[in-house]
């Protein structure tokens, strides 16, 4: 069946940090989003498109909105949409006293899928389509994610935590039971519709060397199955990583030496990462997903994403809300603190960057940009609308935008979930703030 959304559309066909802004924008006012069994059949002016749409398609109409690819968060923990906004600590305590006392939790498998509706609804509302998502270390909080993903046909990559050693004994599994778990959810759901399964050692200090060495097996094992962790995210987790690995150079080179840093491996945070450490990045294709929210929560610092992005060999970079320690489902919110993080290092991130980061960046840095991250024919129909006057100061703020790039910015300071007006998976409506003009 055929739909149809009409209003100014944004995508991208290039890196606005490689290439001219005006070059890697793709603007239509007044355009036509076709859709049909869940692609994007065709995009143009909406004068030369609606004669050609059958009789009978429906056309949800978006004055004074702005249609853009459905948003894409690259790191983000389900199980602790309940601990958002736990007051204190940094992460390594902030791990024991909160985060770890919230997982045990999910041995409950319908306390699980309570939460994954709750997440999945979250997401939606904040028109995210796709997310890169750490379960617990049962498997069955992977399976009520993955079963309430497919209700909505929402495409999403997730995966069970693995870890064996420095957590509550109700937490650890071991290198085998890791492997095997891991392994008969890729069976289970890889591939199946819109579901990817993630290879999740939370991170290496959480993993003996024979559960990581077991986890690479299973990498080489299905070396098309993305892979999910964290690096270098607070100074007192470098130093205790150095502790538990000293046979290797640094953080990188432990996953490295385990066959977990390749192509489709995205890491979160890397606020700390030696050039050594970047250039293994490069070597390996490997991605990072930036959190910039979390991040300044924790007091971890915040990443200098210039040389990710700008060296002659750049790093693939997404952003991620990385909840509970993240504050917000809003990837407005998160481009905000993303532009923060760049001023503390001295040079701003424009507004067209941002949205590249929360749309094509991330699907690229997901190995995913062939099918989600921008709006052309072929492409899955996952939209976000954008009401671009959704509060009172947005909308006086908004009569004295002075063009897109202005208005880009407006929106990713001061718009949070309310500024969504419609989210569209597959290309049906699975969210509305209001009802728009049909």
């Amino acid at each position: 069946m055929k739909t149809a959304v009409r209003g100014d559309v944004l995508s991208f066909r290039g890196n606005p940090f490689r290439e001219a802004e005006g070059d890697c924008l793709a603007f239509q006012r007044d355009a036509l989003v076709v859709m049909e069994n869940g692609r994007i059949a065709a995009c143009g002016p909406a004068a030369e498109l609606l004669p050609a749409l059958p009789a009978g398609v429906a056309v949800a109409h978006y004055p004074e909105h702005l249609i853009l690819p459905g948003f894409i968060d690259c790191h983000v923990h389900y199980p602790q949409t309940e601990m958002m906004a736990a007051y204190g600590e940094q992460l390594l305590d902030w791990l024991h006293h909160y985060t770890f006392v919230t997982e045990q939790g999910f041995a409950d498998a319908e306390h699980a899928r309570e939460v994954a509706q709750v997440f999945v609804g979250e997401q939606l509302r904040n028109g995210v389509t796709t997310g890169c998502v750490f379960g617990t270390v049962h498997a069955g909080s992977v399976d009520a994610l993955f079963e309430e993903a497919a209700r909505h046909d929402l495409r999403i990559l997730a995966g069970k935590v693995c870890m064996d050693r420095h957590a509550p004994e109700a937490l650890l599994d071991t290198p085998l039971t890791a492997y095997e778990d891991s392994r008969a959810l890729i069976q289970r759901w890889h591939g199946r519709g819109r579901a990817e399964y993630v290879i999740t050692p939370r991170f290496a200090p959480t993993s003996s060397q024979g559960q990581l060495e077991m986890l690479g097996a299973l990498a080489t094992e299905f070396p098309d199955v993305a892979i999910q962790s964290h690096i270098s995210e607070n100074l007192d987790e470098i130093a205790w990583v150095k502790q538990l690995f000293p046979g290797c150079r640094d953080y990188a080179s432990v996953y490295q030496r385990y066959g977990l840093l390749r192509p489709r491996a995205i890491y979160g945070h890397g606020i700390h990462l030696t050039d050594e450490e970047l250039d293994a990045f490069r070597d390996s294709g490997a991605s990072l997903a930036h959190c910039p929210t979390s991040n300044f929560f924790l007091g971890s610092g915040c990443l200098n994403l210039r040389p990710c992005v700008e060296a002659e060999r750049p790093i693939p970079l997404g952003l991620g809300t990385d909840l509970g320690a993240g504050t917000s489902f809003s990837m407005l919110q998160t481009m905000n603190a993303a532009y923060m993080a760049a001023q503390s290092h001295g040079k701003p991130l424009s507004a067209v960057q941002a949205f590249y980061l929360a749309t094509r960046g991330g699907a690229e840095a997901l190995g995913i940009a062939d099918k989600v991250g921008s709006i052309a024919p072929g492409m899955e129909a996952d939209l976000a609308v954008l009401n671009l006057r959704s509060t009172p100061l947005l909308d006086f703020r908004m009569r004295y935008a002075r063009d897109l790039s202005e208005a880009l910015f407006i929106q990713m300071m001061l718009g949070d979930d309310r500024a969504v007006a419609a989210t569209y998976v597959a290309g049906k409506p699975v969210y509305r703030r209001d009802a728009g003009r049909e």
